[in-house]
């Protein structure tokens, strides 16, 4: 049987209770990253997690309030999975582990426009992924991605001063 008391209230211990486990936040990265939505698509992810951890994962991030879990529109067969203010606001902690991660695994390639985005510019980073995620899209899948979103934001000229155009360095 599940532990439903928490060992302290500190404020670390309650976020690692909630997603501190490696697959609640790969299925977390799965919406905001890959925009991944069903049990199906959360399934076929590379780290290969079994069905009833990827189903009890499931159940707690929706029991917990990082997710909701509705019918999905286009065949009501098949349930997806969308996430919450709460879970959206784990998008800061993604994006700051995705930085980690390319700082200290040699195998991961970075994309220049990301890193330059990080760099120049976190808070908005965090806002155009929450505005995509929100929309329905994700970081690196489809026309609405972020990073087409950034790769577009370099073809256009600047802004007037006080305009909202993005450029990124590289």
């Amino acid at each position: 049987m599940k532990r439903t008391d928490r060992k302290s209230h500190c404020p670390v211990n309650f976020a690692l209770e909630t997603v501190g486990d490696p697959w609640s936040l790969l299925v977390v990265r799965d919406i905001v990253f890959h925009g991944k939505h069903t049990f199906g698509e959360f399934l076929a992810a590379e780290e290969r997690i079994t069905t009833s951890v990827l189903a009890d994962r499931l159940a707690t991030l929706v029991r917990t309030g990082i997710l909701t879990k509705s019918r999905d529109p286009a065949d009501r067969r098949r349930e997806s999975y969308a996430l919450t203010a709460k879970g959206l606001a784990l998008i800061p902690v993604l994006v700051e582990l995705a930085n980690w991660g390319v700082s200290y695994d040699p195998e991961v390639v970075a994309n220049p426009l990301w890193v330059g985005k990080a760099r120049t510019d976190r808070e908005g980073l965090y806002r155009l992924i929450r505005d995509t995620v929100l929309a329905g899209g994700s970081v690196f899948r489809g026309e609405g991605s972020v990073i087409s979103q950034l790769e577009g934001s370099l073809a256009r000229p600047p802004a007037a001063p006080g305009g909202s155009a993005l450029i990124v360095p590289l």
